[in-house]
């Protein structure tokens, strides 16, 4: 029995594959989360609550039509992060997000997968001049934004954390 996975749409690009989650992944994505590297998108978390993610990444995919993409080079298909749009209970907006593995780090595939993701959800699901919230001290996520040609919007406070809330410039696909 495989894991119906259909209604999430791939999306590449000259390098890499935004796909849905499949198993293979949880070891990867586990050592990830294993990591501190992970405090900024809700880590340190064990496999249990990994594999939860997993499920609730495609249960958003099947009841919003939105959600994370897996970051994959597109020849091996080895996974090398997440990228994608979240929009749940807390967030005031649709927040492009992405997280990559420190093998992928310093390549330019964070800033690939955000590109093609937040060009996505412009063109087909209506997400444009999306928001991305970074936390203060994540200076290469906000070096990050700053090069997809998002703005520093305001100072917040999301989830009960002080936030930049970075805006993304409308029609920039």
């Amino acid at each position: 029995m495989s894991v119906m996975t259909d209604h999430i749409p791939v999306v590449e690009t000259p390098r890499l594959r935004l796909r849905a989650p499949k198993m293979d992944d949880l070891a990867p994505l586990t050592a990830f989360y294993a990591t501190d590297r992970s405090h900024m998108v809700g880590g340190p978390q064990d496999e249990r609550n990994v594999h939860r993610m997993m499920l609730s990444t495609i249960g958003s995919w099947a009841l919003k039509g939105h959600g994370m993409w897996h970051i994959a080079d597109k020849d091996t298909d080895e996974m090398l992060g997440s990228a994608g749009i979240i929009f749940a209970p807390g967030w005031h907006e649709p927040e492009l997000g992405w997280s990559v593995f420190a093998g992928a780090e310093g390549r330019g595939i964070a800033f690939e997968a955000a590109q093609a993701a937040r060009k996505y959800a412009a063109q087909n699901l209506g997400h444009d001049g999306v928001i991305s919230y970074i936390a203060p001290s994540n200076t290469r996520s906000a070096t990050l934004a700053t090069r997809l040609g998002a703005v520093l919007e305001r100072e917040d406070t999301f989830l009960d954390a002080p936030v930049h809330v970075y805006r993304h410039p409308k029609g920039a696909i």
